[in-house]
């Protein structure tokens, strides 16, 4: 009953500093972890490369509902129309087909409408058509490469004014490495990039930004005086800080995620929404990554800035200064103790001890007889009785 009670307060507990874990004291673990993260999402970028949707890169999309046939089949109905490319055949649904060809030419798309009819044993009219030209694509790419450079840089300008320029470049670094991991998966598991995975991708940078701000408002707050004191230096602060907000930033990361990993699992997997899908694969790799990076990378990269300022190497140095005289003085006093501890074993000691308490009884029987011959030799020759 007492661990459940412990595990129900650890939140107070963390708050009081009663509990507390060295995050950023073990900032070379994180980076290690993160920059493995970054290096296989990386290579998956590099390897196997984005796979675009057609809004982006232009083509044509060929939609079939109510059909028995497989993805097999419909990649064979198109593969004489595709010049070596390869199409992109998806389940909609239970009974439904997606196919995604880079053929833009609006007279060949009615060809190919009625081949895919033929072939797969539906009627023209069940195969729904949508063209999009490359042009479009490029300037949505355009468009949105253009938002999130303009997001950041606010970023970079709210913070700096807000904060600091350190806390700034620390959550701009959070913010770059979660977008690269989220890209670098979407390349690793072959999802389509749509225009719903550049909403996804916004959204989580701004969710990742807020946890980052209120980590980075607790080690404010912690850290407003901090080179008037001789106990704690910037980092140990900041690890605090990160600490008093750890519970917060867990549980508003798993509340986020359960209904983000429905939509994914269930709305994506099971029913197969492709837009649906593609939203949630980027909201749920983006949340976790802004979990990661606000607790694991953030802060550590803002106590390592803010160590190399002077003030606050010269705080260091006090710290250090106090806690070595603190230390020799203890080793002090212990030594002092062990000395008294072993004097009083010592068998001379304990003889000598012995005789001293010994020598006031002694003394008090002289002083008695001393006194009983003063009285018996007194002036008038009589003794008192």
């Amino acid at each position: 009953m007492s661990r459940f009670g412990d595990i129900k307060n650890i939140g107070v507990r963390l708050h009081h500093g009663d509990v507390s874990f060295d995050f950023v004291g073990r900032k070379k673990l994180w980076y290690s972890i993160s920059a493995l993260i970054l290096v296989l999402a990386v290579g998956g970028l590099l390897g196997r490369g984005l796979h675009q949707g057609i809004e982006f890169k232009g083509g044509s999309v060929y939609t079939l509902e109510h059909t028995s046939a497989s993805t097999g089949d419909a990649r064979k109905a198109v593969e004489k129309f595709t010049d070596g490319s390869d199409p992109i055949v998806q389940k909609v649904g239970n009974d439904g087909l997606r196919i995604q060809l880079a053929e833009s030419d609006a007279n060949k798309t009615k060809e190919i409408a009625a081949s895919i009819a033929a072939d797969l044993k539906v009627t023209p009219d069940k195969v729904n058509t949508q063209v999009v030209g490359p042009s479009w694509g490029k300037e949505i790419s355009k468009k949105a490469l253009q938002g999130l450079l303009i997001f950041m840089i606010l970023v970079v300008i709210y913070l700096t004014f807000a904060f600091e320029w350190r806390m700034a470049v620390a959550a701009l670094v959070a913010l770059i490495h979660d977008i690269v991991i989220t890209i670098g998966v979407y390349a690793l598991v072959g999802f389509e990039v749509t225009p719903g995975t550049v909403i996804g991708l916004l959204t989580i940078l701004g969710y990742s930004l807020y946890d980052t701000v209120v980590v980075f408002d607790t080690v404010k707050e912690n850290t407003k005086s901090i080179t008037k004191q001789t106990k704690y230096t910037y980092s140990e602060a900041a690890n605090l800080g990160l600490n008093q907000t750890l519970v917060r930033s867990i549980n508003t990361t798993i509340v986020a995620l359960l209904p983000v990993a429905s939509l994914l699992f269930v709305g994506g997997g099971l029913l197969g929404a492709g837009m649906l899908k593609d939203i949630a694969l980027s909201l749920f790799v983006g949340l976790a990554a802004g979990a990661f990076s606000s607790i694991f990378i953030a802060t550590p990269i803002l106590a390592d800035l803010k160590e190399r300022s002077p003030e606050m190497r010269q705080l260091a140095k006090k710290v250090a200064q106090r806690r070595a005289s603190e230390a020799k003085a203890a080793k002090a006093a212990q030594d002092t103790g062990i000395a008294a501890g072993e004097a009083e074993g010592h068998p001379d000691v304990d003889a000598e001890a012995e005789r001293e308490d010994s020598v006031p009884a002694q003394g008090g029987a002289a002083r008695a007889g001393a006194a009983r011959s003063r009285a018996r030799t007194r002036p008038g020759g009589k003794r008192k009785r």
